[in-house]
């Protein structure tokens, strides 16, 4: 590496480079002497005091001239939107745009971002021959390499869930990859995944094509104009305030990229926009002796830490540090982003690992190291979506190294979602409501995005937790549960115990277990389940969202009525699960809700529903000073006791009979555990083992738990986590929100029809289309599948996301899975679909089709056939107990 290196080092001394030309827009993108823009709807002159006049009102004002503004601005006018205004506070494309990579992979963690990177690739492909300008675009296709077994089962799992969505990809050997690009050193590969669609594009030409179709559908792009604050009336957009004036307008979307966040602060109210920046590195070098082709495949070398492209006859090759760099995220203070400083130093180890990848790079010149800003969000995943609490506040950000890849799907979905009110694809692992104004601390978002930044490229098994920002929101139990051996995760900033970890066990061994077979768990949990069949546990799940709705009449029950599927018209006490649904029948929300008193409601949903519900409740509330919403989540500590046993030790510190004849199923009391009163005690377990959920007063969540602990001593009563209540909520076919159901899920397709109140007249969100599949019948169906022929001990566990096969063809996906301790089985939960009919349509589900398929799920790559089931195996429990008594009686026979 002498060569190189010392390349390195001389470098320094080296005068400055110019800007290489892959950066920079190609010639007839932009008049060479005053920057124009060749289009004559957008005559902004970059430079030029003779700027194009503000306009002083506009239906939508899009922040941001970079590849995802630009896209926005793109889709809207594609889907018939006039009056749009893109403002950029330097030059188009002069920010991270301009130093971006170009690289167009589909190789990415979840569907729904692989769904947009694909649908980027076709549009960049198709947009020269649009708009005529050249965007650089080759197909080069791309090799995700493998250098240990565990990351070849990532990209094999990886590579059936591309193929469910009909992306072509292939496993190959070291051998195979050496044919496709002879500068890889194979000695240490196990494998690799081919991607023969990706692609690289010129970003700043990409940028510029969209623009130009843009302008050329009548948007109107003004240069040189910064966005200082969005005007705000009643919780509603009404203007955009700029350094040139006023622009009065209905809606505002926020791709400042790197200013996103300090403009969402900027607003009258103020807007949680979770990301921050880290410096980012790569490094060009000139031509090499044989120059590489320019078709050559993008390589992407995760346990390296780096990726590699062909550029101008040399390599473009930059990676994900373990030690990033976060940087500046206030004061606007570079209108175009600049090639920050170089830091070889800081590069060194992804030099090395290039080198060691490429070793016939030893001898290459380099052209420049590029240091350019990227931001990035808490979960490596970007922002999407109307903003919680102001109508008309959209924000597309956060893209976390993979604007270029992202920016066509992700500008298609939003304009979609804007014009539409959904987009046509379920994102809400995007949406900027899975998020809170928690997550917009300095300091979490510093913290978190220096982790998130190396975590791009590490090894994510299943399961796997974040390390930082942690104990943010906890329960009062939290300490006592911490000293029982709970092993905690995190979901929406509250900290959930997984399992408890028994004294005398390896602590850590078991803290340092990443696998995709079976984890080092295993028994634990199963402990925590028998205990949840046989005796009784209890779980802390404080962190469930919890809301009181309430009104001075009627109000908040005809409000519940219109949002709800179920009827809540239900005597006090009383507990109604429900789904909120959308007007397309989908769930925007699955929750439990308790009829307190005539006019008063308890509401229970999901942890990471906090912000979503409450905006959607809020969106359709009238505006009725007599109807009150109130957030109680910190109010109680909600605690679940599960198992036979549980009426036990209720009883004995209620003095109350807990029988069902007492107390029935789905009933709530208020009542005295200990000396405590005041304890919303509910007869369910959301796992459908028999059990109680007390939701305590916060100040007497320590006593409660004291006691229950105390007197469940004689009932053998334990600690559990949520991976034990995972594995009896699955076993028992119930599906959850975010994991199984989604907005595009109805009650129909998930067999909750009878959830639903066609029975009543009472017209409810969603009514017209669940009447109206009903009528011509659901094309996909919730079902449960339990392996066979499946060894827990040696094969490969399903964990999520793995294709369903029924007679051969691709039916479906999973949506969970667990092991059954009572089956000792695997069980996963996912829909399935007949083939489409001759006229290529969905074709209605039948009982028959999922009772008579021969069904397989593909664990990365592997098929093992599995049962369906429409309805939980509760013969099967039976079954297998009889089965195992047999084969104990058989084997005393034997003796």
């Amino acid at each position: 590496s002498t060569a190189m290196c010392s390349c390195v080092r001389s470098s320094r001394a080296l005068s400055p480079v110019l800007l290489p030309r892959l950066l920079l827009p190609q010639a007839g993108s932009r008049s060479a002497s005053r920057g124009l823009w060749t289009s004559p709807h957008c005559m902004a002159v970059s430079g030029d005091p003779q700027l194009l006049p503000l306009p002083s009102q506009a239906r939508v004002v899009i922040c941001g001239g970079g590849v995802v503004g630009t896209s926005v601005a793109y889709h809207l006018a594609k889907l018939g939107w006039t009056d749009i205004v893109l403002l950029e506070q330097g030059r188009l494309g002069a920010g991270t745009t301009r130093l971006c990579a170009g690289i167009v992979s589909v190789a990415k963690p979840i569907s729904i971002e692989c769904q947009m990177a694909n649908y980027s690739n076709s549009l960049y492909q198709q947009l020269e021959e649009e708009t005529g300008v050249k965007t650089g675009y080759v197909k080069t296709g791309s090799l995700c390499l493998a250098q240990n077994q565990d990351r070849f089962i990532s990209l094999k799992r990886l590579a059936s869930r591309l193929k469910v969505m009909g992306i072509n990809c292939n496993i190959i050997k070291p051998k195979e990859v050496a044919k496709l690009h002879p500068l890889i050193n194979i000695h240490d590969l196990v494998g690799a995944l081919h991607l023969p669609a990706d692609a690289v594009v010129s970003p700043p030409d990409v940028n510029h094509a969209l623009a130009v179709a843009a302008a050329g559908q009548g948007v109107q792009i003004l240069e040189r104009t910064s966005v200082q604050q969005v005007l705000l009336e009643k919780g509603q957009v009404m203007a955009v305030e700029t350094d040139r004036g006023s622009i009065e307008c209905e809606y505002f979307v926020n791709c400042a990229g790197q200013w996103a966040y300090e403009l969402g602060q900027a607003s009258e109210m103020k807007v949680s926009i979770p990301l921050h920046g880290c410096e980012h590195f790569y490094l060009l070098t000139k031509p090499l002796q044989e120059p590489l082709p320019s078709s050559m495949p993008v390589v992407i070398d995760m346990d390296g830490r780096i990726y590699a492209r062909p550029w101008q006859g040399g390599l473009l090759s930059g990676g994900f540090e373990k030690n990033p760099k976060p940087i500046f995220t206030e004061g606007r203070n570079q209108l175009e982003i600049q090639n920050m400083q170089e830091d070889w130093d800081h590069f060194e180890p992804m030099l090395s690992a290039l080198l060691r990848r490429m070793p016939s790079l030893e001898s290459a010149e380099i052209h420049q190291l590029v240091n350019c800003p990227e931001s990035f969000t808490p979960d490596m995943r970007c922002l999407m979506g109307e903003t919680p609490g102001v109508s008309g506040y959209y924000v597309l950000a956060g893209m976390n190294s993979s604007g270029l890849a992202f920016a066509g799907g992700a500008g298609k979905y939003l304009a979609e979602w804007m014009t539409y009110g959904y987009p046509t694809a379920n994102v809400w692992p995007l949406d900027i409501k899975r998020f809170g104004n928690l997550q917009s601390s300095r300091t979490f978002l510093r913290h978190r995005v220096m982790e998130v930044m190396p975590l791009l490229y590490e090894l994510k098994v299943p399961r796997w937790d974040f390390q930082t920002g942690r104990q943010l929101r906890t329960s009062p139990l939290y300490d006592r549960l911490d000293t029982q051996g709970a092993r905690w995760m995190e979901k929406h900033g509250f900290e959930r115990p997984k399992y408890f970890v028994p004294p005398g066990k390896d602590l850590l061994s078991l803290d340092q277990s990443k696998t995709f077979y079976k984890p080092d768990w295993f028994d634990i949990v199963g402990a925590e389940v028998k205990c949840c069949k046989e005796a009784v546990c209890v779980i802390d799940m404080s962190s469930f969202t919890k809301f009181e709705l309430t009104s001075t009449s009627d109000q908040a029950l005809d409000l519940l009525q219109h949002l709800c599927a179920n009827d809540l018209d239900v005597p006090v006490g009383h507990i109604v699960h429900t789904g909120m649904l959308n007007e397309r029948g989908g769930y925007e929300n699955d929750c439990s809700v308790v009829r307190l008193s005539k006019n008063s409601f308890f509401i229970i949903s999901p942890t990471d529903q906090q912000v979503h519900c409450w905006s959607w409740i809020k969106k359709h509330m009238p505006n009725d000073p007599h109807l009150h919403l109130e957030d109680v989540s910190w109010k109680y500590t909600a605690l679940n006791l599960i198992g036979p046993r549980a009426m036990d030790v209720l009883a004995e510190l209620s003095y109350v009979s807990m029988t069902p004849d007492h107390f029935p199923s789905m009933f709530c009391k208020e009542m005295s555990v200990g000396y405590a009163n005041g304890i919303r005690v509910m007869s369910m377990t959301h796992t459908g083992e028999p059990g109680f959920m007390l939701y305590i007063p916060i100040e007497y969540a320590l006593h409660v738990y004291n006691e229950v602990m105390s007197v469940g001593q004689k009932y053998g009563i334990r600690n559990a986590g949520y991976y034990a209540l995972r594995s009896l909520r699955i076993e028992k076919f119930f599906a959850f929100w975010g994991q199984d159901l989604d907005t595009f899920t109805t009650p129909l397709e998930c067999g909750r029809e009878f959830r639903v109140k066609f029975d009543k007249d009472t017209d409810f969100l969603g009514r017209e289309a669940l009447l109206q599949q009903r009528q011509d019948g659901v094309s996909r169906r919730f079902v449960m599948l339990v392996l066979e022929d499946h060894d827990t001990e040696l094969d490969l566990w399903p964990w999520w996301g793995e294709p369903i096969y029924c007679n051969g063809q691709l039916a479906g996906a999973t949506t969970s899975s667990a092991y059954s301790y009572t089956l000792e089985r695997h069980v996963c939960l996912g829909f399935v679909s007949p083939p489409p009919g001759p006229d290529g349509l969905p074709t209605p589900i039948t009982p028959d089709f999922i009772n008579r398929g021969d069904y397989e799920v593909d664990i990365a790559g592997q098929r093992y056939p599995a049962k369906a089931k429409l309805y939980p195996f509760s013969s099967l429990f039976t079954q297998q107990k009889r089965r195992k008594e047999d084969m104990e009686f058989s084997n005393l026979q034997g003796k």
